[in-house]
């Protein structure tokens, strides 16, 4: 078995999401979610070639299998693009669901494109989701509404920087709601200016989990708004990232800067 642990979507040098990447494994499912928690990592990533000879991802969060880790994929595609220096670009296909992504390295960034999954029929109130994130109703803007790239997450707009730093919100009862609406937690987002937001990802039960950066979560705002994105997150946890997502004709590529770092 061989690792490279990585850091991805990072703002600046020594920070981002950290993803293990798995190379030349045997382990089972069950024993991949047992290595995956003992790991200190956002996610892990196990990479095989399948029955059709494509190269298969599959992920794992420390609490659960994923169908679809973007800043995992991120680490995976610079693994590749180390070994592979004068390639461009790659395909990866997902474990769970098959999905095809592919890979496009831009100078210093990597891009993975995704295409908008269908979302489970919901309809959530204001005031229920709230309750769920602890704020006052009046601190979030429009209709919450669904969108994915691979896992469904609720986007949530709020009014400002300052609501969206201050959340403090009710994680088990995010988890219980996310497993009986089959939605993987809320998003929250608030406008900085035309182009540029700040977000926070709640999809954890623990507060020192939640998410420095989330690629899934990027590409499916920008889905959602319908343009281009920069996306700011992780400053809260020490960990800033800088998430790019580009969206045209219905396809969009969420991309950012993937580093080596030590085990």
């Amino acid at each position: 078995m061989k690792l490279h642990r990585m850091l991805c979507f990072g703002r600046h040098e020594g920070t981002g999401n950290a993803a293990i990447v798995v190379e030349q494994s045997a382990l089972a499912e069950t024993e991949r979610l047992a290595f995956a928690q003992r790991q200190n990592a956002a996610a892990t990533v196990f990479v095989e070639t399948n029955a059709a000879g494509e190269t298969q991802l599959d992920y794992f969060y420390p609490h659960m299998r994923s169908p679809l880790c973007l800043h995992a994929t991120l680490a995976a595609s610079a693994v590749f693009f180390e070994r592979n220096p004068d390639a461009q670009r790659t395909r990866f296909v997902t474990s769970m669901r098959g999905q095809v992504l592919d890979i496009t390295r831009f100078d210093q960034s990597i891009f993975v494109e995704a295409s908008p999954q269908r979302c489970p029929p919901l309809s959530v109130e204001v005031a229920d989701t709230a309750s769920l994130l602890r704020t006052d109703p009046a601190n979030l803007i429009g209709l919450p509404r669904l969108a994915s790239v691979g896992s469904a997450k609720l986007l949530v707009e709020v009014a400002d920087r300052t609501v969206l730093d201050a959340l403090q919100p009710d994680l088990p009862a995010i988890a219980g709601w996310g497993r009986e609406q089959g939605v993987s937690g809320l998003y929250v987002y608030c406008r900085l200016d035309d182009e540029t937001y700040a977000g926070r990802n709640f999809n954890h039960l623990e507060p020192h989990a939640e998410d420095p950066a989330t690629g899934v979560a990027a590409g499916a705002l920008a889905t959602l708004l319908e343009r281009n994105i920069t996306l700011l997150q992780g400053d809260a946890r020490g960990q800033p990232c800088t998430l790019q997502a580009r969206y045209w004709n219905g396809a969009v590529q969420v991309g950012g800067r993937a580093v080596r770092s030590e085990m």
